[in-house]
């Protein structure tokens, strides 16, 4: 019988794989320090790219995130993960407590590493950090980011719920809440549906 990843093939298995998860780079994540910063604004800023053109232009700027805003951050309660391959960052991640629920902020990946399961990694082990809901903004237009969180159990909520969240969790201009979608996980929805009963 064929093996593979610690278990056996069936016929649904035998199809190749275009990734080779017993080859994979090992993933180490960990809680970022400060010296951290200059890499982690890297892979975001890089990453970031991404919205040039499919972000409303006046929300767009260079560098998308500048070192003071990420300090501000830290400073305001996020807490930033990263996950390094063979000794290199390949992302980045934020977790903030907002008391009845936890907003994953400012998850990046380094393009030419996307779609390999770091950003899932990262997502999955932000999650095991709280015992709450979570929830997730990101840009309407930002198909991929959406599809991703769909991908990960999450899905949009009501534009109704959302201008609320977005105005009660996060602190960002009225034109940013506009053009925004946020995510919700399972148990944030299940919270929803059990008060509306």
């Amino acid at each position: 019988m064929a093996w593979r990843g610690g278990r056996p093939l069936n016929s649904v298995d035998r199809r190749p794989s275009t990734l080779n998860r017993n080859t994979s780079p090992k993933m180490n994540i960990r809680k970022s320090e400060e010296a951290d910063f200059a890499a982690m604004l890297a892979i975001v800023n890089d990453a970031a790219r991404a919205y040039r053109g499919v972000i409303p232009s006046d929300r767009w700027h260079e560098p998308y995130m500048p070192r003071d805003e990420l300090e501000g951050e830290s400073a305001r309660g996020v807490v930033f993960w990263v996950a390094e391959q063979e000794g290199r960052m390949v992302g980045v991640m934020g977790i903030q407590d907002k008391g009845d629920v936890a907003l994953v902020r400012h998850a990046y990946v380094v393009p030419t590493t996307q779609r390999s399961g770091v950003g899932t990694k990262l997502l999955r082990y932000v999650e095991s950090l709280v015992d709450k809901p979570v929830l997730i903004g990101t840009w309407a237009a930002a198909s991929w980011a959406i599809d991703f969180y769909r991908r990960n159990g999450y899905a949009v909520v009501s534009s109704q719920d959302k201008d609320r969240l977005l105005r009660r969790y996060w602190a960002i201009p009225p034109r940013q809440i506009e053009t925004s979608v946020v995510l919700a996980d399972r148990r944030w929805r299940e919270a929803q549906s059990s008060t509306q009963s």
